[in-house]
């Protein structure tokens, strides 16, 4: 079943609109899933989440600077089919609705994903600043009830534990994250600083189990919007869970990865899910 518009290029196969959510009074959330054309099918799939402080961005249309390394082209010719994923805005809906949105996703790649090719059980979730965060968040309240699961993740330089974004703020940044107008603040709807309880339940460190599927965790040591210690934080609590997790800290890398190269982080992150998600021979990874 596809309520999308599909198209084909020389490397993939494109699906488009796909609604795998209506939310009443809200539009229906959709999802766009390209599919490599060379690569035997089903493909495991990624399930890639922009970034954008939970206030911009569109699955629509990537990040200009991110476009300049294309990491989905990128996954294509590796082997993975990529299913960008639409959630509600923080100026739309508050926390847990975006996390809703995503796990809407999942699902419909669970119980779909064989109609457009795809794998249903080899699911990645990767993502970037905020879209890093919902990430973590997806593979740390894994469902296997409703299907939301997911068997790997990549968080790019991702809020981890919103209670302790400032006091681990970088000395020359310039976002007070406990200000009731803060990324944070806006993203729970209401001021974070009086209501811990609100920022905890929107914290993935809230959820680490030592059933966490594999993380891999990218952050730059430089940057200025998500502190490092927040990747430092996550990585500290799966290890001490007993769960699989990779830390990778970028020397003299600002958010968005800038002041270094970006190729070589998109090599080692599809690196990671090709040795979790296991295309080449088809295994899957314990769950």
């Amino acid at each position: 079943m596809i309520d999308a518009a599909s198209r084909g290029s020389t490397d993939r196969t494109e699906h488009r609109d796909i609604v795998v959510n209506e939310v009443p009074g809200f539009r229906p959330l959709t999802l766009d899933i390209a599919v490599p054309v060379a690569a035997p099918q089903p493909a495991p799939v990624l399930v890639w989440i922009h970034g954008g402080a939970w206030l911009f961005g569109s699955p629509k249309h990537p990040a200009d600077w991110l476009m300049e390394v294309d990491p989905f082209t990128a996954a294509i010719s590796a082997g993975f089919a990529v299913a960008s994923a639409q959630y509600r805005l923080s100026g739309e809906a508050h926390f847990p609705a975006q996390l809703d949105d995503v796990k809407a996703a999942v699902r419909w790649l669970r119980r779909h994903g064989d109609t457009v090719g795809v794998d249903r059980e080899r699911i990645g979730v990767w993502g970037e600043s905020a879209g890093g965060h919902l990430a973590s968040m997806l593979a740390l309240t894994c469902d296997d009830q409703d299907d939301s699961r997911v068997e790997a993740a990549v968080c790019w330089y991702a809020p981890s534990n919103l209670l302790t974004m400032q006091s681990q703020a970088h000395p020359a940044g310039t976002i007070d994250h406990d200000a009731a107008d803060s990324p944070e603040s806006l993203l729970i709807g209401a001021p974070l600083a009086d209501n811990p309880g609100l920022g905890r339940a929107a914290s993935p460190i809230t959820h680490v189990t030592d059933q966490a599927p594999p993380m891999l965790l990218i952050h730059g040591d430089q940057d200025l919007v998500v502190p490092v210690g927040q990747s430092e934080e996550l990585a500290a609590a799966l290890t001490a869970a007993g769960a699989d997790v990779e830390l990778s800290v970028v020397r003299g890398a600002d958010h968005c990865f800038a002041g270094v190269p970006v190729e070589p982080l998109i090599r080692d992150t599809l690196a990671f899910f090709t040795r979790v998600l296991a295309p080449d021979t088809g295994a899957l990874p314990p769950h």
